[in-house]
Protein backbone atom coordinates (compact mmCIF):
# COMPACT_ATOMS: atom_id res chain seq x y z
CA UNK A 1 0.00 0.00 0.00
CA UNK A 2 2.83 2.55 1.14
CA UNK A 3 4.88 2.09 -1.93
CA UNK A 4 2.09 1.96 -4.66
CA UNK A 5 0.87 5.68 -3.03
CA UNK A 6 4.45 7.16 -3.64
CA UNK A 7 3.26 9.21 -6.78
CA UNK A 8 0.77 10.88 -4.56
CA UNK A 9 3.79 12.14 -1.57
CA UNK A 10 3.92 15.87 -2.01
CA UNK A 11 0.88 16.34 -4.41
CA UNK A 12 -2.36 18.23 -3.32
CA UNK A 13 -5.48 16.47 -1.98
CA UNK A 14 -8.83 18.34 -1.09
CA UNK A 15 -11.50 16.25 1.09
CA UNK A 16 -14.97 17.42 1.28
CA UNK A 17 -16.57 17.18 4.94
CA UNK A 18 -13.03 16.65 6.60
CA UNK A 19 -14.50 17.65 9.99
CA UNK A 20 -15.38 14.19 11.59
CA UNK A 21 -15.79 10.18 10.78
CA UNK A 22 -15.19 9.73 7.33
CA UNK A 23 -13.36 12.71 6.34
CA UNK A 24 -11.67 12.96 9.05
CA UNK A 25 -10.25 9.78 8.70
CA UNK A 26 -9.57 9.63 5.11
CA UNK A 27 -7.53 13.35 5.78
CA UNK A 28 -5.62 11.89 8.25
CA UNK A 29 -4.77 8.92 6.01
CA UNK A 30 -3.46 11.13 2.99
CA UNK A 31 -2.00 13.44 5.30
CA UNK A 32 0.38 9.56 6.61
CA UNK A 33 0.98 8.68 3.30
CA UNK A 34 2.70 12.30 2.81
CA UNK A 35 -0.09 14.73 0.58
CA UNK A 36 -0.70 17.91 1.68
CA UNK A 37 -4.61 17.70 2.48
CA UNK A 38 -6.99 20.85 2.22
CA UNK A 39 -9.73 20.13 4.65
CA UNK A 40 -13.15 21.78 3.48
CA UNK A 41 -15.84 22.20 6.08
CA UNK A 42 -18.07 24.74 7.42
CA UNK A 43 -17.22 23.86 10.79
CA UNK A 44 -13.83 25.14 10.92
CA UNK A 45 -12.66 25.04 14.46
CA UNK A 46 -13.29 20.98 14.48
CA UNK A 47 -10.71 20.26 11.47
CA UNK A 48 -8.37 22.30 12.98
CA UNK A 49 -8.64 19.95 15.96
CA UNK A 50 -7.92 17.38 12.77
CA UNK A 51 -4.97 19.71 11.87
CA UNK A 52 -3.51 19.49 15.46
CA UNK A 53 -3.47 15.60 15.32
CA UNK A 54 -1.87 14.95 12.48
CA UNK A 55 1.13 17.71 12.62
CA UNK A 56 3.81 15.55 13.18
CA UNK A 57 3.01 12.87 10.04
CA UNK A 58 4.97 13.24 6.74
CA UNK A 59 2.54 15.83 4.53
CA UNK A 60 0.33 19.05 5.56
CA UNK A 61 -3.17 19.40 6.65
CA UNK A 62 -4.84 22.74 6.15
CA UNK A 63 -8.30 23.81 7.61
CA UNK A 64 -10.37 25.32 4.97
CA UNK A 65 -14.27 26.93 5.84
CA UNK A 66 -16.45 26.26 3.35
CA UNK A 67 -19.84 25.94 2.80
CA UNK A 68 -20.18 23.22 0.65
CA UNK A 69 -24.17 24.83 -0.35
CA UNK A 70 -22.52 27.81 -1.82
CA UNK A 71 -21.04 28.03 -4.75
CA UNK A 72 -19.09 31.25 -4.70
CA UNK A 73 -17.56 29.77 -1.17
CA UNK A 74 -16.12 26.62 -2.84
CA UNK A 75 -14.14 28.15 -5.91
CA UNK A 76 -13.14 30.74 -3.36
CA UNK A 77 -11.37 27.74 -1.12
CA UNK A 78 -10.41 25.80 -4.97
CA UNK A 79 -8.09 29.36 -5.50
CA UNK A 80 -6.58 29.70 -1.81
CA UNK A 81 -5.57 25.80 -2.51
CA UNK A 82 -3.69 26.47 -5.73
CA UNK A 83 -2.24 29.74 -4.81
CA UNK A 84 -0.96 28.33 -1.45
CA UNK A 85 -0.38 24.64 -1.66
CA UNK A 86 -0.28 23.55 -5.61
CA UNK A 87 -3.00 22.26 -8.15
CA UNK A 88 -5.29 19.97 -7.33
CA UNK A 89 -4.44 16.03 -7.81
CA UNK A 90 -7.41 14.63 -5.72
CA UNK A 91 -10.60 15.55 -4.78
CA UNK A 92 -12.88 13.21 -2.31
CA UNK A 93 -16.16 14.14 -2.09
CA UNK A 94 -17.15 13.37 1.16
CA UNK A 95 -19.39 16.12 2.65
CA UNK A 96 -23.08 14.79 3.17
CA UNK A 97 -25.85 15.84 5.46
CA UNK A 98 -29.51 13.72 6.17
CA UNK A 99 -32.10 16.16 7.65
CA UNK A 100 -34.92 15.15 10.28
CA UNK A 101 -38.17 15.21 8.17
CA UNK A 102 -40.73 13.20 5.89
CA UNK A 103 -41.24 12.59 2.22
CA UNK A 104 -45.26 11.97 3.14
CA UNK A 105 -45.16 15.43 5.29
CA UNK A 106 -41.81 16.83 4.44
CA UNK A 107 -39.90 20.06 5.01
CA UNK A 108 -39.08 21.50 1.86
CA UNK A 109 -36.53 23.39 2.86
CA UNK A 110 -34.60 20.26 4.64
CA UNK A 111 -35.20 18.68 1.41
CA UNK A 112 -33.15 21.44 -1.02
CA UNK A 113 -30.93 21.38 1.60
CA UNK A 114 -29.49 17.83 1.91
CA UNK A 115 -29.61 17.61 -2.26
CA UNK A 116 -27.54 21.11 -2.21
CA UNK A 117 -25.10 19.60 -0.26
CA UNK A 118 -24.64 15.60 -1.70
CA UNK A 119 -25.75 16.94 -4.83
CA UNK A 120 -24.91 19.93 -5.90
CA UNK A 121 -22.08 20.91 -4.00
CA UNK A 122 -20.37 17.61 -5.12
CA UNK A 123 -20.96 18.22 -8.82
CA UNK A 124 -19.39 22.05 -7.72
CA UNK A 125 -17.11 20.94 -6.58
CA UNK A 126 -15.78 18.29 -9.31
CA UNK A 127 -16.37 20.94 -11.96
CA UNK A 128 -13.42 23.05 -10.01
CA UNK A 129 -10.82 20.09 -9.50
CA UNK A 130 -11.60 18.68 -13.02
CA UNK A 131 -10.90 22.84 -14.16
CA UNK A 132 -7.85 22.48 -12.71
CA UNK A 133 -6.45 18.90 -13.42
CA UNK A 134 -7.04 19.46 -17.06
CA UNK A 135 -5.73 22.93 -17.18
CA UNK A 136 -2.61 21.72 -15.39
CA UNK A 137 -2.45 17.99 -17.62
CA UNK A 138 -3.37 16.24 -13.92
CA UNK A 139 -4.39 12.49 -14.61
CA UNK A 140 -6.28 13.33 -11.13
CA UNK A 141 -8.15 11.15 -9.49
CA UNK A 142 -12.02 12.10 -7.67
CA UNK A 143 -13.16 9.70 -4.98
CA UNK A 144 -17.42 10.27 -4.55
CA UNK A 145 -17.86 8.81 -0.80
CA UNK A 146 -21.50 7.52 -1.64
CA UNK A 147 -23.40 4.92 0.35
CA UNK A 148 -25.24 1.25 0.40
CA UNK A 149 -28.05 3.86 0.02
CA UNK A 150 -26.78 5.12 -3.74
CA UNK A 151 -27.96 1.19 -4.63
CA UNK A 152 -30.93 -0.04 -2.51
CA UNK A 153 -33.09 1.67 -0.34
CA UNK A 154 -32.21 0.65 3.11
CA UNK A 155 -35.79 -0.15 4.87
CA UNK A 156 -34.97 2.95 8.29
CA UNK A 157 -37.35 5.22 8.83
CA UNK A 158 -36.88 9.06 7.94
CA UNK A 159 -34.54 8.57 5.66
CA UNK A 160 -36.59 10.77 3.32
CA UNK A 161 -34.84 12.27 0.06
CA UNK A 162 -31.11 10.64 1.38
CA UNK A 163 -31.51 7.64 -0.56
CA UNK A 164 -32.66 9.88 -3.45
CA UNK A 165 -29.44 11.72 -3.68
CA UNK A 166 -27.06 9.34 -3.36
CA UNK A 167 -28.65 7.14 -6.15
CA UNK A 168 -28.24 10.31 -8.06
CA UNK A 169 -24.47 10.11 -6.97
CA UNK A 170 -24.32 6.62 -8.60
CA UNK A 171 -25.77 7.88 -11.90
CA UNK A 172 -23.20 11.08 -11.22
CA UNK A 173 -20.65 8.76 -11.14
CA UNK A 174 -21.25 6.45 -13.98
CA UNK A 175 -21.87 9.62 -16.36
CA UNK A 176 -18.55 11.24 -15.37
CA UNK A 177 -16.65 7.96 -16.16
CA UNK A 178 -18.31 8.24 -19.69
CA UNK A 179 -16.86 12.08 -19.82
CA UNK A 180 -13.58 11.09 -18.38
CA UNK A 181 -12.97 8.03 -21.28
CA UNK A 182 -10.93 9.92 -23.35
CA UNK A 183 -9.30 12.79 -20.30
CA UNK A 184 -6.79 11.01 -18.61
CA UNK A 185 -9.07 11.18 -15.16
CA UNK A 186 -10.33 8.86 -13.05
CA UNK A 187 -13.90 8.64 -11.12
CA UNK A 188 -14.56 6.41 -8.60
CA UNK A 189 -17.77 5.94 -6.15
CA UNK A 190 -17.03 4.02 -2.46
CA UNK A 191 -20.42 3.00 -1.01
CA UNK A 192 -20.08 1.81 2.45
CA UNK A 193 -22.94 0.41 4.47
CA UNK A 194 -22.93 0.82 8.37
CA UNK A 195 -20.40 2.83 9.67
CA UNK A 196 -19.70 3.32 13.22
CA UNK A 197 -19.53 7.60 12.73
CA UNK A 198 -20.96 10.41 14.46
CA UNK A 199 -22.86 11.31 11.04
CA UNK A 200 -26.31 11.16 12.89
CA UNK A 201 -25.51 13.06 15.78
CA UNK A 202 -23.56 15.69 13.37
CA UNK A 203 -26.48 16.23 12.03
CA UNK A 204 -29.13 16.11 14.72
CA UNK A 205 -30.78 13.34 12.59
CA UNK A 206 -33.49 11.16 14.95
CA UNK A 207 -34.23 7.75 14.63
CA UNK A 208 -37.54 6.36 16.20
CA UNK A 209 -36.36 3.98 19.38
CA UNK A 210 -37.13 0.63 17.24
CA UNK A 211 -34.98 1.48 14.66
CA UNK A 212 -31.85 3.24 16.48
CA UNK A 213 -32.10 -0.26 18.64
CA UNK A 214 -31.42 -2.25 15.77
CA UNK A 215 -28.86 0.07 14.11
CA UNK A 216 -26.82 -0.01 17.73
CA UNK A 217 -26.75 -3.36 17.24
CA UNK A 218 -26.05 -3.98 13.97
CA UNK A 219 -22.38 -4.89 13.04
CA UNK A 220 -20.53 -1.64 11.74
CA UNK A 221 -17.13 -0.86 9.96
CA UNK A 222 -15.18 1.32 11.02
CA UNK A 223 -14.06 4.97 9.54
CA UNK A 224 -10.68 3.86 9.01
CA UNK A 225 -11.91 0.89 7.06
CA UNK A 226 -13.57 3.31 4.71
CA UNK A 227 -10.21 5.31 4.40
CA UNK A 228 -8.00 2.27 4.16
CA UNK A 229 -10.57 1.64 0.58
CA UNK A 230 -10.02 5.28 -0.88
CA UNK A 231 -6.42 4.87 -0.24
CA UNK A 232 -6.72 1.26 -2.13
CA UNK A 233 -8.66 2.57 -4.88
CA UNK A 234 -5.76 5.10 -5.09
CA UNK A 235 -2.98 2.99 -5.59
CA UNK A 236 -3.89 1.10 -8.23
CA UNK A 237 -1.86 1.00 -11.30
CA UNK A 238 -2.62 3.55 -13.93
CA UNK A 239 -4.33 1.13 -16.40
CA UNK A 240 -6.87 0.26 -13.57
CA UNK A 241 -10.09 1.93 -12.95
CA UNK A 242 -12.18 0.82 -9.54
CA UNK A 243 -15.21 2.60 -10.58
CA UNK A 244 -17.68 1.52 -8.05
CA UNK A 245 -16.20 -0.10 -5.05
CA UNK A 246 -19.06 -1.38 -1.91
CA UNK A 247 -18.16 -2.22 1.00
CA UNK A 248 -20.16 -3.64 4.47
CA UNK A 249 -19.51 -4.69 7.35
CA UNK A 250 -19.03 -8.83 7.67
CA UNK A 251 -22.73 -10.14 8.95
CA UNK A 252 -24.74 -6.55 7.87
CA UNK A 253 -28.37 -7.95 6.90
CA UNK A 254 -29.63 -4.90 5.29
Amino acid sequence: MVGSMDRWRGKVAIVTGANSGIGAAIARQLVDQGLKVAGFDRQCEYIEQVAKRVHDKKGQFHAVKVDICKEDEIQEAFRWTCDNLGPVHILINCAGVLHNTTLWNGDVEKWKKTFDTNVIGLCIATREAVKIMKAEKIDGHIVHINSISGHVVLNVRGLNVYPATKCAVTALTETLRQEFNHEGLKIKSVSPGNVDTGFTNDCNFRMDSKAAQEMMGAPKLRTQDVADSVLYVLSTAPNVQIHELTIRPTGESF
